[in-house]
């Protein structure tokens, strides 16, 4: 019976002994745990890709000169960057001169439904190279391919329409003062009308696109013009 009763004893006390390691390996593992939720939960907004936004405006610079463009109203997302580029291509609202909104996806049933009226004006910065500059092109190219005539201007507004078969042929000149604005535009036909006006900015050439039946109201396509080549390029 003593040998029993010692043998029992014996089991007990290692029994205890042994609950008293486990305690402190179960502390540990719970610590450890909850040490791994923290960081895991201080480190789970980095492990999701972070959103980024777009600059408003972008330094752009075209044929050494520099301009601020907004970033929406670059019509191609490869120009969509800052730093020197060849050519940029944008476009504004008429006549809030404010980027447009991004297009809306247009399906086959509702193409011919989302057709708007033209309310853009284009915009096409490119580096010159030194070519002929479009104010010289005006007085020196342009009245070799005119026609003779010269009728009165209409509202402070002269055109003057090329000889069939010139280079220019199936266009006009239109030219007026306050505010400056001369613009070589396409005659209407098949398609609507489109008008070309330049002007040069130290290394760049700015070339606009508007619809030519917005000629008339031409002062605030020229005013249009000067206030995004101000926009865009402020002077120092």
């Amino acid at each position: 019976m003593t040998f029993l009763s010692s043998v029992q004893h014996i089991a007990r006390r290692s029994r205890r002994r042994r609950r008293s390691h486990m305690i402190p390996v179960m502390v540990g593992g719970a610590m450890t745990a909850c040490a791994i939720a923290v960081v895991g939960y201080l480190l789970w907004p980095t492990f999701g890709p972070k959103a980024s936004s777009s600059p408003a405006r972008l330094p752009v610079s075209v044929g050494a000169s520099l301009f601020n463009v907004p970033t929406m109203a670059v019509r191609r997302k490869i120009q969509r960057h800052s730093g020197p580029q060849e050519r940029v291509d944008l476009s504004f609202t008429f006549p809030a001169l404010e980027a447009p909104d991004a297009p809306k996806h247009v399906s086959a049933d509702t193409v011919e439904d989302s057709i708007q009226p033209i309310d853009r004006i284009f915009l096409s910065i490119s580096a010159h190279h030194d070519i002929l500059a479009p104010d010289a092109r005006v007085r020196t190219i342009y009245p070799r391919y005119l026609e003779q005539a010269s009728p009165p201007a209409q509202d402070g507004l002269t055109v003057r329409a090329f000889r069939d078969g010139t280079p220019y042929g199936n266009e006009d000149l239109f030219l007026a003062k306050a505010p400056n604005l001369y613009a070589r535009c396409t005659r209407d036909a098949a398609t609507p009308g489109m008008c070309l006006s330049e002007r040069r900015i130290d290394g760049a050439d700015l070339t606009f696109r508007f619809p030519r039946s917005w000629l008339a109201q031409w002062r605030d396509v020229a005013n249009a013009m000067d206030r995004l080549t101000l926009q865009l390029h402020a002077p120092k």
